[in-house]
């Protein structure tokens, strides 16, 4: 007849590989996670459901030691009435389920070494104390979704990325003891399908790119000009153009057509993938005919190696030296659309066209096949002349 309890020996568990469980009998299990996590569960029928309690990870507790807790819990559901395992284990001092606190400072010393950087270790000890507080004193075993509901709540829109970031360690100190057997169940601080559904969205702070006033952007331009070096000509070329950094920089002649005084950027090279036509201001071919006239590339504003267009880096060193480190590249956008709107009589539609905006719904846009370009070549043409019309600069520093 086959043995009901005590069916394991200790050469089974040292050869059990991969995710399984083991069972002893009595509702007695070994769970085995990986060859290194392997945990004792005790599984019970009690009040119409079947519950599961965490007798510890082995080898920590052996096979024998794990045997006879079992026996606590079976000899607890042999009274009458019966009692609940669980209060039956954790009589004893040796046997109690540590705090969410002590398992935690635990975890955190045997695997905070994992982390390279001593201030991100220090991070994970410092926002699990500040801000799990309401699991500090709960039982591992005891955390439900309202403990991490309260420690989160707090500071889910007012410190948006501390909140994610803890309830992220949250998560993993649960999985680690449900792995060393001291919790069963779902992680409650898990996210998908469970606190994305109970926390709101973070609000989003609005973040605007810092603008140089319109008001100011004459004088710079007349600064700019006093610069031979070719960042000097790509910084003015998108400030007359409105054209994004990325693609002013990235420029080639074989999209410049200097006898249409127009420049074709193809979708692939914009931030929406709609072909865009730019109209060239007198100020603009200003700055392209004494470059078309040196190229060596099809980049119309190379880098020194001469194999690529001129850098990100390269304008903010430029700015940084002209003390305009503070205004972000996208900053000059919107001093355009800031004077067009408050010093001119052009459309909104026109303003917005210019920077490459999608104008109205779907709908609108499904209808719309002209992009008024005739319109958008006055405006550029207007914005030249406030900016300072056409500039007399050399460049003589090509990859100044």
């Amino acid at each position: 007849m086959a043995r009901t309890l005590n069916r394991l020996t200790a050469n089974q568990i040292k050869a059990a590989r991969g995710k399984q469980m083991l069972a002893d009998g009595g509702g007695l299990y070994l769970q085995v996670t990986t060859a290194a996590a392997r945990s004792w569960l005790f599984r019970y029928r009690w009040q119409g459901g079947r519950p599961e309690i965490g007798l510890g990870s082995y080898p920590a507790v052996t096979l024998a030691e794990a045997r006879r807790r079992a026996e606590v819990a079976r000899a607890a559901l042999a009274e009458l009435p019966p009692c609940d395992p669980r209060h039956a284990l954790k009589g004893g001092e040796e046997n109690q389920v540590p705090t969410f606190g002590a398992y935690a400072s635990e975890w955190l010393d045997s695997n905070l070494d994992d982390f390279r950087n001593a201030k991100h270790r220090q991070q994970w000890r410092n926002t699990l104390k500040a801000y799990a507080k309401p699991l500090w004193e709960q039982p591992v075993d005891a955390i439900e979704t309202a403990h991490v509901l309260e420690a989160l709540q707090p500071i889910w829109n007012e410190k948006r990325e501390t909140a994610r970031r803890v309830r992220g360690r949250i998560e993993r100190v649960l999985d680690a003891a449900k792995a060393t057997g001291l919790r069963t169940g779902e992680n409650p601080a898990r996210w998908r399908g469970h606190l994305k559904t109970l926390l709101p969205d973070q609000k989003k702070p609005v973040k605007h790119h810092a603008a140089l006033p319109f008001a100011d952007v004459p004088e710079f331009i007349t600064q700019l000009r006093k610069r031979d070096a070719l960042s000097a000509r790509a910084l003015e070329f998108l400030i007359l153009t409105g054209a994004r950094s990325s693609e002013g920089r990235g420029a080639l002649w074989s999209e410049i057509d200097l006898e249409a005084r127009l420049w074709v950027l193809p979708p692939e090279r914009m931030k929406e993938p709609r072909e865009h036509r730019v109209p060239l201001s007198n100020a603009a071919m200003a700055i392209l005919e004494p470059l078309s006239e040196l190229r060596t590339s099809d980049n119309v504003f190379p880098n020194m190696s001469g194999k690529g267009h001129i850098s990100e880096t390269a304008l903010r060193n430029l700015r940084s030296r002209m003390g305009a480190e503070a205004w972000t590249m996208h900053g000059f956008r919107s001093a355009l659309r800031d004077w067009a709107g408050e010093k001119t009589a052009f459309p909104r539609e026109v303003a917005e066209m210019a920077l490459h905006h999608a104008v109205g719904n779907a709908v609108e846009r499904a209808y719309r096949r002209g992009d008024a370009l005739e319109k958008r070549r006055e405006l550029m043409h207007a914005w030249a002349d406030y900016c300072g019309g056409t500039g007399r600069a050399k460049v003589v520093q090509l990859h100044g």
